[in-house]
């Protein structure tokens, strides 16, 4: 698996290229969608998901409603 860019956690590279190919390298710009549009992205699953609220959750941040 390779480093996320940004301060993305590590969430598999499906995910990864997903959130990438949307443009969004960072916390912050994951923050600004709700869990339904980036669930919505091919190789956005549950387990990336939690990950990705985890390390929300840690710098203060939620999803967009």
């Amino acid at each position: 698996m390779t480093t996320p860019p940004g301060d993305l956690p590590a969430i598999g590279s499906p995910a990864t290229r997903a959130l990438l190919a949307e443009g969004i390298k960072t916390l912050d710009d994951v923050a600004r969608h709700s869990r339904r549009e980036l669930a919505a992205l091919h190789g956005v699953g549950p387990k990336a998901l939690r990950i990705l609220e985890e390390a929300l959750a840690a710098r203060g941040l939620t999803f967009a409603e």
